[in-house]
């Protein structure tokens, strides 16, 4: 079939080249988000797609919206039979839906209809799911909305962060589509609608979404150090600074939530109910390092959890 493929982030790098190598398909094209300025030294770079593919001949489109004219006429005049979207960011106007001959699909990084929405491997992690996955469904003008055609699950284990969640769905994610498209081509591909009342909304993450407060239960804190590493990163402020925080465990302590209990080895703050003990840390402008190291020399200046 002929493919446009649409998407930037990194989770959508293995489905694209998968694409590139398959020899049933032909890959038109690839959409992505234009160019942009990231870090502290705002240096130009491309979209993770866009860098999948240098020194290819594919043909590239950035344009910044997907809704604007010259853009859907751009993905019109080369007469997809799919188009497949992972991780684009932008909602699709009627007539770029309707520019394939077959179909337009979207691989999600959730199990729907739990977690539409921006931030489904994050969601999943913090809220102590036993599993996700990859769907691909036919996309719709609503967000995350449209009819099921394929799923496929991965158990969410207890060490896993948003990082490695993210990873492993995506190299599972390829063959889920690939399934897809033979089922397209044979005509036989199932069209399950969701059922709304078991929808769950997983909306986009900033930085301050990371915050810990010390009055959650200390598994809820853990799950979400988990689910936001590396993003949006979770932290807490101490001395004026914040503290960021890779991993912890859970600990059998009771105290005033918020209070920092630390021995000559151990950094243990207190929650609601229960404590955790921090493994890894990264005081603001310091490198990240275990929490011995970070007691040898801030242990003195360490205040009550905010």
């Amino acid at each position: 079939m002929r493919i446009i493929f649409i998407g930037a982030g990194q989770i959508g790098v293995p489905t694209l080249q998968a694409l590139q190598k398959s020899s049933e398909h032909e890959l038109l094209a690839v959409v992505t988000q234009p160019d942009k300025p990231v870090g502290r030294a705002k240096r130009i770079e491309a979209p993770p797609v866009k860098k999948a593919i240098a020194g290819t001949t594919i043909q590239i489109l950035q344009p910044a919206r997907i809704r604007d004219r010259q853009a859907i006429e751009e993905i019109r005049a080369l007469q997809p039979d799919v188009i497949v979207v992972m991780a684009y960011g932008q909602i699709f106007p009627r007539e770029a839906l309707e520019s394939p001959r077959v179909a337009c699909l979207n691989l999600h990084a959730s199990l729907l209809p739990r977690w539409r929405g921006a931030a489904p491997i994050q969601a999943a992690i913090a809220a102590g799911d036993r599993e996700t996955g990859i769907t691909v469904m036919y996309m719709g003008e609503e967000l995350d909305t449209g009819d099921l055609l394929l799923q496929r699950t991965s158990d969410i284990r207890q060490d896993d962060t948003g990082g490695s969640l993210h990873d492993r769905l995506a190299q599972i994610a390829p063959e889920a589509l690939l399934e897809s498209l033979r089922m397209l081509a044979k005509g036989n591909a199932p069209r399950i609608a969701q059922d709304n009342s078991f929808a769950t909304y997983a909306p986009k993450l900033n930085r301050e979404d990371g915050k810990i407060d010390w009055l959650e239960p200390a598994e809820v804190i853990e799950r979400k150090i988990r689910a936001f590493n590396p993003w949006p990163g979770a932290f807490m402020k101490t001395d004026g600074r914040n503290l960021k925080i890779f991993s912890a465990s859970v600990v059998d302590l009771r105290s005033k939530p918020g209070e920092i209990l630390c021995s000559e080895n151990e950094l243990i703050i207190a929650a609601r109910k229960g404590a955790l003990s921090l493994h890894e840390v990264q005081l603001e402008g310091k490198r990240r390092m275990n929490a011995r190291e970070f007691l040898r020399g801030h242990a003195r200046s360490l205040r009550a959890a905010r």
